[in-house]
C-alpha cells in the first residue's frame, strides 16, 4: 500500500523507470542503440554501455535477457556477488535508474571538486566535501561554487549547504 501510494504520487519517475527498462531490454535483445531523454544505451563487445549526460559510461558485462521471479523480462549481467565471485546479477529498470542516479550524483560532485581545485579537499563522504581552509575563507563562496551546474546538466537546479567546524562531524 505505501509503495503503491508513492508510485501513484510520482508517475513521471515510475514512467522513467520503465522507459529505461524498455531501452535496456531493446538494446540487449536487439543490439541496437536506444535513448531515454539524455541517457544513451549501446551494445558493444558483449557489454551494455549506459552513457550519462556527463559523457561517462557505465558498463555491464555480458547482459542477456532473462526472466525475473515474477515472470517478466529482466536484463541480468555478470558482476561480483555476495560471495566475492563473478555471478549473474538480476536487474531491471528501477535498479538501472538507481545506478544512473548515483553515477550522475558522483559526476556532479566531481565537477564541484574540480571547480574547488584551489581548496584543500582532504576527503569526501557521499555528497559531502571535507575541506581544510583558512578561517578567512568564505563558506558562502564555497557553497556558491559547489552549487554551480555542470555544463552537461543545463537546467538542473543545484544548491549546496555547508558548515564550519574544527573537526569532521556528520551534519
Amino acid at each position: 500500500p505505501l509503495v503503491d501510494a508513492w508510485r501513484s504520487a510520482n508517475p513521471k519517475i515510475v514512467e522513467f523507470w520503465w522507459d529505461v527498462d524498455r531501452a535496456v531490454t531493446k538494446t540487449v535483445r536487439e543490439h541496437v542503440p536506444t535513448r531515454v531523454k539524455n541517457i544513451r544505451f549501446a551494445w558493444r563487445s558483449g557489454m551494455l554501455f549506459i552513457t550519462l549526460p556527463s559523457g561517462r559510461q557505465l558498463a555491464y558485462v555480458k547482459p542477456r535477457i532473462g526472466e525475473n521471479r515474477f515472470g517478466g523480462d529482466c536484463a541480468p549481467y555478470m558482476g561480483v556477488g555476495g560471495t566475492k565471485k563473478w555471478e549473474r546479477q538480476e536487474s531491471y529498470g528501477p535498479k538501472f535508474v538507481e545506478n544512473i542516479v548515483q553515477a550522475i550524483s558522483r559526476d556532479i560532485l566531481m565537477y564541484a571538486m574540480k571547480t574547488l581545485r584551489c581548496c584543500s579537499i582532504v576527503a569526501h563522504v557521499h555528497d559531502e566535501l571535507i575541506i581544510e581552509a583558512d578561517k578567512r575563507m568564505s563558506l558562502d563562496a564555497v557553497c556558491e561554487q559547489m552549487g554551480r551546474t555542470p555544463p552537461w546538466a543545463e537546467g538542473l537546479l543545484l544548491r549546496a549547504d555547508g558548515y564550519e567546524t574544527d573537526f569532521y562531524k556528520k551534519d
